[in-house]
């Protein structure tokens, strides 16, 4: 580290960043990292964490109403919004501080601020300088807003958490998970929720099955999804209303609208370009599989390289890197067959190709799908249904994919995501013995293929875009 201030120098302190920091700490580094709001980043303080409490929270509402048909009588539950905020605050106080406990417990300085890449050994934080061998960029990403005409009286989903009350009717524009996760928490809690969507229906990139299955089951919980919808402008009146113009000329009036139109890579105002670093159209910072970008001291990890933009993903870039340059361990991250949740109502699991994905990379594959009604609804009467999907290269019997809609969906994808690591065959699959009963047994049960796409009347051609008949009506 001659001539240096630091082994390494990290900006941002969100998960990725942290989990590299502190390894390379832990390793012997001498390591800073900036951080110009509260440690843990998006997940921990603007995403998956409090997005998955305020989904628990809105399940109780079902649950209220499920628990009749199981004989207990619940009088008159109501939802106390700002203890929900406030014991959610709480709660991630408590993990920032864990955060900042692991940091300081690994060594690792901490420098507050906003981190400018000054050249390739150079950070400059705060208007003073500090150098080292190698800088980590781990800033994360941001909502994206799109040129729209009042676009400043829509929400983001980091604002939609810290709302002070709960609209009575939302707008949700677009349909990717963020939106569907929080179309199905404001319509759980009792809003009158509308989903503007420019497709013909949610999860645009997910296996179509899901896509499909998932949609019947927002609609069911009341959730009025408008394909192939456009916001032209949003105009506030007096009274705070808001009035949002689609192209087609209707009006829609809300009490809130939340954009969830996607993320970019959070790389404005870094300085990465001028010292050299190649970033993408997008503006995400280009990076090798070692995680090294175009300037050999800079490396890059997590949201800000726009890869596969998942927490557990950035985290183990971060470790991957630092198993390699500190501990004499090379690694490289694997980006196959990560398995993936959305905390939708009910949840989503996935792992591994979708069918299109399998047809075009394989060519014939074999598909396995059920659709059920969950035991516990045999007694609450609640219509809602499962969908389990498993997608086979024929002739190997190899399994290429995992899906699911339905309760516990990711917990029970996790578990499959090893057996796809391992390369799991449909064989193995039908010489499991299942746990009875549970819908996870479904996975080993499942024996009978769906037809061919080109012989079925339920989907249509490859290639384009969606199953025209929800999964199961026909099945179990």
């Amino acid at each position: 580290m001659a001539g240096y201030d630091f082994d390494l120098f990290t900006l941002g302190a969100g998960s990725g960043g942290v989990a590299a920091s502190r390894r390379a700490g832990a390793s012997g580094a001498k390591v800073a990292i900036c951080e110009e709001g509260r440690v843990g980043g998006t997940c921990v303080l603007r995403g998956c964490v409090p997005k998955k409490l305020l989904v628990y929270a809105a399940h109780y509402r079902y649950d209220f109403e499920d628990a009749a048909g199981y004989g207990w009588t619940v009088n008159g539950p109501a939802l106390d919004w700002k203890k929900l905020q406030a014991v959610k605050a709480k709660e991630l106080d408590r993990l920032t501080g864990i955060y900042g406990r692991l940091l300081r417990d690994a060594g690792v300085t901490l420098v507050e601020g906003r981190g400018r890449v000054v050249d390739a050994h150079t950070v400059e934080v705060a208007g003073k300088r500090y150098t080292a061998e190698r800088i980590l960029v781990a800033t994360g990403g941001r909502p994206y807003l799109p040129e729209v005409t009042g676009i400043e009286h829509a929400l983001t989903s980091e604002q939609a958490l810290e709302l002070p009350t709960l609209p009575r009717r939302v707008a949700v524009v677009g349909g990717g998970y963020i939106g569907v996760e929080f179309a199905g928490i404001f319509a759980a809690l009792g809003a009158k929720v509308t989903m503007l969507i420019r497709g013909d229906t949610v999860l645009r990139g997910f296996d179509n099955d899901i896509r499909a299955a998932l949609t019947q089951e927002m609609r069911k919980k009341g959730v009025d999804i408008r394909p192939e919808t456009f916001v032209q402008d949003i105009e506030k009146r007096e009274d705070g209303t808001l009035s949002l113009l689609t192209r087609m000329g209707e009006t829609l009036e809300v009490d809130a609208v939340l954009y969830s139109t996607g993320r970019v890579p959070n790389t404005q105002g870094l300085g990465l370009e001028e010292a050299g670093v190649k970033l993408n159209e997008r503006g995400a910072v280009v990076v090798d599989a070692q995680s090294r970008s175009s300037v050999e001291s800079i490396y890059a990890v997590g949201d800000v390289t726009d890869r596969l933009n998942l927490t557990p993903v950035a985290i183990a870039e971060g470790r991957a890197m630092v198993e390699t340059l500190y501990r004499n361990n090379p690694v490289t991250m694997d980006h196959e067959n990560v398995p993936s949740a959305v905390f939708s109502q009910p949840p989503v699991g996935t792992v591994g190709l979708t069918e299109r994905e399998a047809m075009e990379r394989y060519g014939k594959v074999d598909v396995y799908v059920s659709s059920f009604r969950p035991m516990k609804h045999t007694l609450t009467g609640r219509d809602e249904r499962s969908m389990m999907k498993v997608v086979v290269e024929r002739g190997t019997e190899r399994v290429l994919g995992f899906h699911m809609v339905g309760a516990d969906a990711p917990e029970i994808i996790q578990g499959l995501a090893v057996a796809l690591k391992c390369g799991v065959t449909k064989k193995q699959l039908d010489a499991t013995v299942g746990i009875h009963p549970t819908a996870a047994e479904e996975f080993v049960t499942l024996r009978d293929k769906r037809p061919d796409p080109s012989e079925s009347a339920t989907m249509l051609e490859l290639g384009r875009e969606v199953v025209a008949t929800p999964p199961g009506d026909t099945r179990k």
